[in-house]
């Protein structure tokens, strides 16, 4: 008999107001379309859901289609999405989600257990599909429709996922066309889509245009068009938000975010961030079959280098004189916002900032100085001089690289900072051609994802394609301990499988984890109500688990004509009945996966 773990709620989740149109004061303002504009300076690799890594192209994704559970808005417990209930059988193999029967595709269409069913055994069949979220499949045994509204997912082991398959649904009728998924730009507009928007044209460094899914099953947006556009750097898009010709703006850098205060129609928000930045170490990249790629610098192979780069660095200046106090030093790959799984090194185990001790270790690793004052491999030969790689359109990497540069000077080792468009950048990092590279990664509630891009099989194929590794760690350590925390389904137990898995990551240091920034954001509030957070309080408007803020997002005339609520508040009392509900029925929450390097 099956135990059942199941969550039943009606259509509308959790309680939360449908935001259809209010009707409005004038009759120029029910005419005229209601827009919000984002300003976006991060590229887009690709609208393609199952190639899509970068944070505004999932961001987007996320618009587009819907997936089996979401996010809450207000603490990121897994809710009802596509599944609108779902049970586990008592060996915890076997999965059953019941697809509710009022979502539908844009075009019209029903969307059914079958377009569930085709989406992950895509995924299961076809290399390309899973460069994105290969990880939920990677233990799949099988996925089946029995009928149009039940999908039925086996697993070869215990899985603490399953309500966190942060996959896109994609339509078959569409999607069983497409002859190749990796090349395939998911350009056909409109793009055929479940979620709260429809993807209707899409200009690269230009912008991304969506209008309102007024049939999308939780409720009409109350926005007509939502537009991306896309600035070269964060200081064009502050004057763009200045002047009123965007709406909203992330990704500020402190400097902007300290101007901004007391502007006349402008709000400001600062959450505590979901993503960490990393100094990328390349340790020797490979392919997934182990055959060497790249041309990374041998030195960077040996654990002694590494670590003495981890101690040239001082993490509390960077938060300071970079971050302007806007963020936490890092250590893990998990920000202190996730509770559970972060985790952070004893007084005894920190690589702490030590000039000394870096010099230390390398001197007893046989790294001599030369006349120069750089340091040479043991045998004399290759200096230790490093391609340090940061990207040229994120303001913060210029100042950063500098930083780091001068610390590893101090320690025989000459960097030469080289700072490149995003594109650019992320075709040498998955090319393996670095040496040290300034990046990051979003971590979403549930912290597989993160810890899935540092496993033996995110490297990438012979042929370039497939996987999404974070720096090539290939460690079978690591890999023993993965395979206890996937399977782990007492989310206490695994949390401290997951820090365990950190304090390893730590140890090899194929990454320094530099810092937790603080999400700094602006929006114009003579234009729009507050925007709904997540979490709230205190959480980000832009890259969120879920849709919430833009689904719910309500101008101002709209906001004054229905009483002025703000987006969901009206709806949070509903999300506390619905959290009980869940503590009842629900006895282990699995959280959610997946997101991205910037």
């Amino acid at each position: 008999m099956a135990g059942c773990l199941s969550l039943c709620v009606d259509p509308g989740v959790t309680g939360l107001p449908v935001p259809g149109g209010a009707a409005t004061a004038h009759a120029a303002e029910q005419t005229r379309p209601k827009t919000l504009r984002v300003a976006i300076t991060r590229g887009i690799d690709t609208l393609n859901p199952f190639l899509a890594v970068f944070a505004t192209s999932t961001e987007i994704n996320r618009l587009m289609y819907d997936f089996l559970t979401a996010y809450d808005p207000k603490d990121t417990h897994p809710v009802p999405g596509l599944a609108e209930s779902w049970e586990v059988s008592t060996d915890k193999l076997t999965w059953t989600y019941r697809i509710r029967k009022n979502a539908k595709w844009s075009d019209g269409q029903p969307v059914t257990a079958r377009d569930v069913a085709f989406t992950y055994r895509l995924m299961l069949r076809d290399e390309d599909a899973r460069t994105a979220n290969g990880n939920f499949v990677a233990n799949f045994a099988s996925v089946t429709a029995p009928d149009d509204w039940t999908a039925v997912f086996r697993t070869k082991t215990p899985q603490a996922t399953m309500l966190a398959l942060d996959v896109p649904i994609v339509p078959e009728h569409v999607w069983k066309n497409v002859k190749d998924i990796g090349d395939y730009q998911n350009d056909q507009y409109p793009v055929v889509g479940s979620g709260p928007f429809i993807l209707v044209d899409y200009k690269p460094d230009q912008y991304v245009k969506l209008k309102a899914n007024k049939n999308f099953w939780r409720g009409a947006p109350k926005l007509d068009e939502l537009v991306y556009r896309y600035y070269k750097n964060t200081d064009a898009a502050v004057q763009a938000l200045r002047k009123g010709e965007v709406d909203v703006v992330g990704g500020l850098t402190p400097a902007q975010y300290d101007a901004l205060k007391g502007e006349p129609g402008i709000a400001l928000n600062k959450a505590q961030g979901s993503r960490f930045y990393e100094l990328a170490i390349n340790p020797g990249a490979a392919t997934v079959t182990g055959e060497p790629i790249g041309d990374g610098h041998p030195a960077l192979r040996d654990q002694r280098v590494r670590r003495a780069i981890h101690h040239a660095i001082d993490k509390k200046t960077l938060v300071q004189k970079v971050l302007g106090g806007y963020g936490e030093p890092g250590a893990g790959y998990l920000p202190a916002r996730f509770k559970d799984f972060h985790w952070a090194p004893n007084p005894a185990e920190a690589i702490d900032f030590d000039i000394a001790k870096a010099n230390q270790i390398l001197d007893q690793a046989g790294y001599r100085r030369g006349p120069d004052g750089v340091r040479t491999m043991p045998e004399g030969s290759q200096p230790l001089k490093f391609r340090l790689l940061g990207h040229n359109d994120r303001p913060l990497d210029a100042p950063l690289a500098q930083h780091i540069a001068g610390w590893l000077e101090r320690i025989g080792i000459r960097a030469d900072v080289r700072l490149l468009a995003s594109a650019r950048l992320n075709e040498v990092w998955s090319a393996g051609e670095y040496d040290l590279a300034l990046g990051g990664w979003n971590a979403n509630p549930d912290p597989d994802y993160v810890l899935s891009i540092q496993k033996c099989d995110q490297r990438p194929a012979a042929s370039g394609k497939g996987g999404t590794t974070d720096n090539f760690l290939c460690d079978a350590e690591y890999e023993a301990l993965y395979a206890q925390q996937i399977q782990e389904l007492d989310r206490a137990k695994r949390a401290e499988i997951v820090k365990r898995m950190q304090q390893r990551l730590y140890e090899l240091s194929t990454a320094v984890i530099l810092y937790y920034a603080y999400e700094l954001e602006a929006y114009r509030k003579d234009r729009f109500a507050p925007f709904q957070t997540q979490p709230d309080p205190g959480g980000v408007i832009l890259h969120q688990d879920g849709y919430w803020s833009m689904w719910s997002a309500t101008p101002v005339s709209a906001e004054r004509s229905s009483g002025g609520t703000g987006p969901l508040l009206g709806g949070l009392a509903g999300l506390a009945v619905l959290a009980v509900m869940a503590g009842v029925v629900v006895n282990r929450r699995r959280r959610a996966t997946a997101d991205d390097r910037e």
